[in-house]
């Protein structure tokens, strides 16, 4: 189903969190709401899900006013990043809690219970608690939870915050899976640009309680709209007024048109990639990404003079 987001701000006293929001999020789409601390990104997922109530503005869920509807009302499943579960209850109870409190028959809710135990790969732990999961099996625990009532929309906030990156990572990767068998909508807010460019079809970029770009991963890599997003949205050096991304600076021992000298400072060796610290003739600080082998190629050594060519940069007015 589909989210209209128009005109929608919110204040809490003098604080601005959302600032005239405008969004589209298309049915069946996964969208990342990703920004740093306090863009306003959890308080616009709980404005949709209808936790916290716009000052002005309007939210539409397929296409139905639902602005000054209560949350239960709205069709909206929502997951938090500290997991909220009833400890006493066993998993398969946890799961089911939803569909007992509507009353559902039983044979209904053990066979929901038992395709969703298989589509969030927690077989054979239906009679655990929570004290017994690992945290990424409680995350699991909890989307199904949120997604026993066939909810139209899926709302996550920040889930994978609490846990390790390793465990981040698997669980990212789980959630496309799990997106990409169900097409259910879904909104998820981040801070992690990694886990917004891995998991979502579409990215919307806050700042300050306003977007400063909406757009694919890759549009928002490839053609950064203001120079916020160039720095947010990956790596970026800036030199002079321009910024360059670090692969797409070029070294080479000899000068050549355009390339202006710097020092090695430090090289960092990250698995089949280089980090190449530098400093330029005029004291700034910048870094190269290179692979192993153009490193190993130019045998580069700290305190080096190297020369520096940048071969796409952006200017932002």
């Amino acid at each position: 189903m589909s989210i209209t987001v128009r005109n929608v701000g919110k204040r809490f006293g003098s604080f601005v969190a959302l600032d005239n929001i405008n969004l589209e999020v298309e049915t069946g789409s996964l969208t990342a709401l990703l920004g740093p601390s306090g863009s306003g990104k959890s308080t616009l997922l709980r404005c949709i899900a209808g936790l916290e109530t716009p000052d002005e503005g309007e939210i539409l869920i397929s296409g139905e006013d639902v602005t000054e509807s209560a949350p239960q009302k709205r069709g909206v499943g929502f997951v938090f990043q500290h997991y909220a579960a009833f400890k006493h209850m066993t998993v398969a109870k946890n799961i089911a809690f939803g569909l007992e409190v509507r009353k559902r028959p039983q044979e209904e809710i053990d066979k929901r219970v038992e395709e969703l135990l298989e589509l969030v790969q927690l077989q054979g732990l239906a009679k655990r608690f929570p004290a017994q999961l690992s945290g990424g099996q409680r995350q699991r625990m909890g989307l199904a939870r949120a997604l026993a009532v066939d909810p139209e929309v899926l709302l996550l906030d920040e889930p994978f915050g609490a846990l390790d990156a390793r465990v981040r990572k698997e669980l990212r990767a789980w959630l496309r899976r799990l997106h990409d068998g169900t097409h259910t909508t879904t909104v998820i807010v981040t801070h992690d640009q990694e886990e917004a460019m891995e998991v979502a079809d579409q990215i919307v970029l806050m700042n300050k309680g306003r977007i400063e770009q909406i757009g694919g991963p890759r549009d928002l890599y490839e053609h950064p709209a203001t120079e916020f997003v160039m720095t947010f949205v990956g790596e970026a050096n800036r030199v002079g007024g321009n910024y360059v991304r670090p692969h797409d600076i070029s070294l080479s021992l000899l000068p050549v048109d355009g390339s202006e000298e710097a020092m090695v400072e430090r090289l960092v060796h990250l698995g089949f990639e280089v980090r190449v610290e530098l400093v330029r003739h005029d004291g700034n600080a910048l870094w190269v990404q290179m692979t192993r082998d153009e490193a190993d190629q130019l045998e580069l050594e700290p305190r080096q003079i190297v020369n520096v060519v940048a071969r796409h940069s952006r200017t932002f007015g």
